[in-house]
């Protein structure tokens, strides 16, 4: 495919470009058909994304986009894309990129002119009877754009700003050819059958409420999955050689202003005073692990030191960013902080990325990893950071890991070590880290004594597995559809009795499996049996149901049901075996 170049030139476009100009495309064409259905709409930002395309707009007074709208604009795109307008480019000095767009009662984009350097470029793509100020590049002809479709709409604020107008974002997808955007659309579908919030509406697991906004409720079923996470995570970090501590939800103010959050934090911060003194509740675990660790001296025979904490902490986030259990104002990190000799970095830091990969492939997450490199905001001296990025990049590379660079994404107190897991739709979310910090140390004065009586400051490394426990489980939710695997499952086995007759039986196998300590649910509700099979099988989605009827009675065993819908005929005893080996190795 040949695109159109902001210098007037055209030319082929590499093959892994080819997506992002189609989509930055797409969002032009879809601003020309509102533009021409709503002739009053002012234009903001319209950038093509990793997941496809949006445009901001304003619109009059009283107008509003919906989805029901979607239609009629994408019927106004193909008319378009039928016209095949050509796209040209050109570019005005400044004063007259200005007089264009205010003639055109483009107000958005004369303000970000206002926000552009003085001696920057700007250039200007028409299609046609639109004009939109852009970088480029864009295809050659709209009948290049062959697949396109609108998916949602929300709103966004001007700049990201909440002190600014709220504009309506409207998003879409567009791909090179209609296979993919079909694959697409289908990837689409099955993750609103996925959804999180949906699933956990069903099986009992969380629930949301107005009177708490970003602050998720979690019920019986909830607590047995989050707990039997916990489970996992204190067994395998006892396994490591970690220890477990728990730090004040609430500290003082001054601490946060010593670790360096408050400088860097604090509009993400709650606070509250007591007795006339501010004081702050905990976003992050690591000051509150700090002060344990300064609590009494260190020999460096006791180095390393892992703590590990499953800590509650606070985050400001703006209601309109709040996404069930994905985006949400509290939550549990599963944190540990290391202090360690630097003859002991590159040890311990290899020994986190094992654990982490250990507990990724448990789950059956594939995932690539990301360095992160130090930001603009940052602590610390420029030998201190070299040192950091050097320690993780020679962790790394004994590890033979391959690992991308990301610039300037580190913590402000250090650099990190990123883990993006891929889930079953091909989607991927950043969980666990590990992150090498120099400063801390440093603010608190840290020290131990070494084995020539000098004292000595540690290094800390801060890193999580799960990363929040509460998005970590909606993400799991997603990936296994909330069928989660036996050991997982708040509901390992349903028993259903197909009649009356069977009932007392039903309960009996029952007694069994929970004396076993299986997690096991009677369903003995006057319903007939295929509703309650259609029900355990895609509302409760557990990994086993049991149909119990006369035959079983008589002959004193079970049918057994998986989630294949296969039926085979075992023991009791049988059966207790079969599911306390899935629950023991966690299959």
């Amino acid at each position: 495919m040949k695109a159109l170049y902001n210098d007037g030139s055209v030319a082929e476009l590499p093959q892994d470009e080819v997506t992002h100009v189609i989509r930055h495309s797409a969002a032009h064409i879809m601003a020309q058909a509102i533009k021409r259905l709503y002739p009053q709409a002012d234009f903001a930002y319209g950038p093509a994304t990793d997941n496809g395309f949006y445009y901001d707009v304003d619109l009059p007074e009283g107008v509003k986009i919906s989805e029901d709208d979607f239609p009629a604009i994408e019927a106004e795109m193909k008319k378009i894309v039928k016209e095949n307008l050509k796209f040209s480019v050109y570019e005005k000095p400044r004063a007259e990129a200005i007089a264009l767009m205010e003639e055109r009662g483009e107000k958005y984009k004369v303000e970000h002119i206002g926000d552009l350097d003085d001696d920057a470029r700007i250039t200007f793509y028409q299609q046609g009877d639109y004009i939109d100020m852009c970088v480029g590049p864009h295809i050659c002809y709209t009948k290049a754009l062959k697949a396109f479709k609108l998916t949602g709409v929300s709103g966004a604020y001007w700049k990201g700003d909440k002190d600014n107008k709220m504009l309506t974002r409207i998003n879409g997808v567009a791909f090179a050819t209609k296979e993919e955007l079909d694959e697409h659309m289908h990837m689409l579908e099955e993750a609103k059958k996925r959804d999180h919030r949906k699933i956990g509406r069903e099986m009992d697991l969380f629930m949301m409420r107005d009177e708490a906004p970003g602050f998720p409720f979690f019920l019986p079923n909830g607590m047995i999955l989050k707990n039997t996470l916990l489970d996992y995570w204190r067994e395998i970090h006892h396994k490591a050689g970690y220890v477990e501590i728990s730090t004040p939800l609430i500290m003082n103010k001054q601490l946060w202003k010593t670790s360096g959050h408050w400088d860097h934090y604090k509009d993400n911060m709650y606070s509250t005073v007591i007795d006339d003194e501010e004081y702050c509740i905990k976003p992050m675990n690591c000051p509150g692990g700090v002060l344990v660790y300064a609590s009494k001296p260190h020999s460096y025979r006791e180095l390393p030191i892992r703590a590990g904490e499953i800590g509650l902490v606070h985050r400001h986030e703006l209601r309109g960013a709040l996404h069930g259990l994905f985006r949400v104002r509290c939550f549990n990190q599963d944190d540990a902080h290391l202090f360690v000799r630097p003859d002991q970095l590159t040890d311990e830091i290899v020994g986190v990325v094992n654990l982490i990969d250990s507990v990724y492939q448990k789950f059956g997450f594939k995932y690539h990893v990301e360095l992160s490199t130090r930001p603009e905001d940052s602590m610390g001296s420029d030998e201190d950071w070299a040192r950091a990025e050097e320690g993780l990049r020679t962790a790394l590379e004994q590890l033979h890991m391959d690992y991308e660079v990301n610039e300037g994404d580190g913590a402000f107190y250090g650099p990190k070590i990123d883990f993006h897991l891929e889930d079953s739709l091909g989607r991927t979310w950043q969980c666990g880290t590990v992150q090498l910090d120099f400063q801390m140390p440093l603010n608190f004065d840290l020290e131990y004594v070494d084995a020539d009586g000098t004292k000595k400051r540690p290094i800390m490394l801060h890193r999580v597995c799960f990363g929040s426990i509460e998005r970590f489980i909606g993400i799991l939710i997603e990936h296994f559809a909330g069928k989660f695997p036996t050991w997982l499952a708040p509901v390992q086995v349903k028993a259903l009795p197909v009649s009356e007759k069977s009932r007392d039986y039903a309960h009996e196998v029952c007694a069994k499996l929970e004396e076993a300590g299986i997690r096991v649910v009677c369903d003995d509700r006057d319903e007939k049996i295929g509703y309650k099979i259609r029900e355990a099988r895609s509302i409760d989605r557990v990994p086993y149901m049991l149909i119990l009827g006369e035959k079983e009675v008589e002959a004193g065993n079970i049918s057994v049901r998986d989630r294949s819908n296969e039926t085979v005929q075992m023991s009791v005893d049988e059966f207790v075996a079969k599911v306390l080996e899935e629950i023991k190795t966690r299959a």
